[in-house]
């Protein structure tokens, strides 16, 4: 691991992707990281699986990015965020794009709105030309 690929400041971890390789690595930081702050082991398996969507769609439609990682505590609540951020082609249609069944890339077209569904808020922001940044939360429980 290089350190340039994966930065870590407190609670906060970031990993460039930019390979299958990368979303290995992103993937066992996620997992470590959220069992530190005590989530299932379901729910590792979870924010595993939403990560691994988010960080392959970077690698397969902008070549590169960075998925951030980090801890939240909201009042008495804790959770986990990622944030998968790209200066890709972006979306053109987001909404289209959240539908079961819609793919550009030839998939399932199951990514994103499939990773809506594991995790518990979820937002995305995408312009042409300009990029996506998705933020997915996973609160315990």
């Amino acid at each position: 691991m290089k350190a340039k690929d994966l930065a870590a400041v407190a609670d906060e971890v970031r990993v460039m992707i930019q390979s299958d390789a990368d979303i290995v690595l992103a993937r066992q930081q996620a997992r470590g990281l959220a069992k530190e702050l005590g989530f299932s082991a379901s729910n590792l398996v979870v924010i595993a699986t939403a990560l691994s969507e988010l960080a392959r769609n970077i690698v397969q439609y902008a070549q590169c990015g960075e998925i951030l990682l980090s801890r939240i505590e909201h009042g008495n609540r804790r959770g986990f965020v990622i944030i998968a951020r790209d200066q890709g082609p972006g979306i053109a249609d987001i909404e289209r794009a959240m539908q079961d069944g819609y793919s550009t890339g030839g998939g399932l077209g199951l990514g994103l709105p499939g990773t809506k569904r594991l995790m518990d808020e979820f937002e995305i922001t995408s312009g042409v030309g300009q990029g996506t940044t998705v933020r997915a939360t996973k609160w315990m429980r």
